[in-house]
């Protein structure tokens, strides 16, 4: 399955505000009409009150930092999307609609004015941030709304935005289809979402899902191969981002065990790990270094339960009446520093362990936004750390995903190109996207470790290995000479991002 996220999402819209302040046409002749057609008006109608009392559309100023020229911004973008009012005079919207902002507006239903608003926070994994207008005129009549449930399947919802193709506010309904988690697409988190049978298309991003006269999600993604799917994220996951701003002053992210497990629905596979018959879980097989879990589970331990609720062979747990989600969502709900009990088969007997649970940094970030990324340029190498956002630049295999940091703070570092000169000529486009291994012998750690390691560098000779056994060697006088000329000859400010000058 893929997912989209476009700038500014919506679902799709059947009818506008006009539509809906139109009569019904009757449900049986003589201008009677039926008891659900009268409570699908007033539905309607609740829906519109709160809608035009809550619901805003943002106006967005960004720039992205080029992710092959780090050194570089971007053309700035003008874009648009939604967002509702919240209790505390805040406004919440999905993070892709003010990612990499640099200047953000909101205009109220029914009027022109448009008023500067600053982003609070900005939550990236769940795709959900908090914006702040200190305007006394934004504020008056305007009123904020409730968070409900997690609505049951085969509910119907209605979604609230500011779609392209016009600029009034519009109302179009969905029905739950299905809840689970899901890789949010902004972020590659994978999170509880939930699904609905109606498209998503620019425009809605952020606006409210009603059921009744609360709100149970935000709308925020589509499926890129279906044109009636669509994916709002749901208010346990709404109330955990809010909470941990309020607590924490900044969102903290999400906690995570950091393990990756296999299913254990082989008869023989469960014999072999000495699980009885009634016994449920999944073979731990990797383990995270920056997890609070290093140390405690091992590769090989059967995890049975999560403060004791059972983990069936294929990774979910039980969720309301006859449905079931990935375990991952109990974890992703704890509060940072948490308390978490683990329930573990080893070599045939159990045991039980208390964790703090944290969120774990992956070796290979999966976005960069609200940031300059970290580049560093030395004879014409352009060396960056290696993310997602490369990856996809430079068609690189997604697998490198997967892998485990060895330790804390390590990166992998590659060499995104090479700025043609003298004392570089013969390495060319052959040693792109390969891995920094070593420098001098010394193992890379980081490109902070790689700065250092090349410019206290005391031998006449600078020698680095890379990936697939290539290696590049330089005299580390005539490098250090001529960094500053390419960096003038290419126009580039400086030979390093600023996170590396400290």
């Amino acid at each position: 399955m893929s997912f989209v996220s476009v700038r500014f999402l919506m679902l799709r819209c059947s009818s506008n505000l006009s539509y809906f302040s139109g009569s019904l046409t009757p449900g049986v002749p003589g201008g009677f009409r039926s008891f659900s057609s009268v409570l699908e008006e007033k539905t309607k109608y609740s829906v519109i009150d709160l809608a035009l009392n809550s619901v805003v559309k943002v106006f967005c100023r960004s720039t992205k930092s080029s992710v092959l020229q780090p050194w570089q911004k971007r053309l700035p973008q003008r874009s648009t999307g939604s967002g509702f009012v919240i209790s505390g005079n805040k406004v919440l919207t999905n993070a892709h609609v003010v990612a990499d902002h640099t200047f953000v507006q909101v205009r109220k239903h029914g009027l022109p004015t448009k008023y500067t608003a600053k982003v609070q926070a900005i939550g990236h994994e769940c795709d959900l941030a908090i914006l702040v207008i200190n305007s006394k005129k934004f504020w008056k009549d305007m009123k904020p709304l409730d968070l409900g449930d997690v609505p049951a399947l085969h509910e119907t919802v209605s979604v609230v935005g500011y779609p392209q193709g016009g600029d009034n506010i519009s109302i179009t309904k969905g029905v739950v289809s299905r809840v689970e988690v899901t890789k949010y697409s902004h972020s590659g988190a994978k999170l509880m979402t939930t699904q609905i049978d109606a498209a998503i298309n620019p425009g809605n991003s952020g606006g409210p899902v009603f059921m009744e006269n609360k709100v149970v999600g935000v709308a925020f993604q589509g499926h890129s191969r279906s044109q009636n799917t669509g994916y709002i994220i749901p208010t346990p996951v709404v109330n955990h981002f809010i909470t941990g701003v309020e607590e924490n002053g900044q969102f903290v992210g999400f906690c995570s065990l950091g393990i990756s497990c296999q299913h254990m629905e082989s008869t023989h596979f469960r014999k072999h790990f000495r699980m009885r018959p009634k016994m449920t879980g999944i073979r731990i097989r990797k383990i995270n270094p920056w997890s609070s879990a290093y140390g405690i589970l091992k590769m090989d331990d059967v995890l049975l339960a999560i403060d004791g609720v059972s983990i069936g062979n294929d990774e979910t747990v039980v969720f309301r009446k006859k449905e079931r989600i990935n375990y991952n969502h109990l974890v992703s709900m704890k509060k940072p520093g948490e308390t978490t009990s683990l329930i573990v088969l080893r070599e045939g007997k159990k045991h039980e362990f208390n964790i703090n649970i944290t969120p774990v940094e992956s070796l290979i970030p999966v976005y960069q936004f609200d940031k300059l990324p970290s580049y560093y340029i030395y004879a014409g190498f352009v060396f960056l750390p290696l993310t997602k956002p490369y990856m996809d630049c430079s068609y690189m295999s997604d697998c490198l995903l997967n892998h485990m940091p060895k330790k804390p703070g390590e990166q992998i570092v590659v060499i995104s190109q090479v700025l043609e000169a003298d004392i570089n000529v013969g390495y060319g486009a052959d040693l792109t996207d390969l891995k920094v291994k070593r420098v001098n012998g010394v193992q890379v750690e980081n490109l902070k470790h790689l700065r250092k390691l090349i410019e206290e560098c005391s031998t006449k000779d600078l020698r680095l290995d890379l990936e697939g056994d290539f290696a590049i060697t330089l005299n580390q006088n005539d490098a250090k000479n001529v960094t500053s000329k390419i960096l003038k000859r290419y126009g580039i400010p400086s030979a390093m991002s600023k996170d590396l000058r400290s």
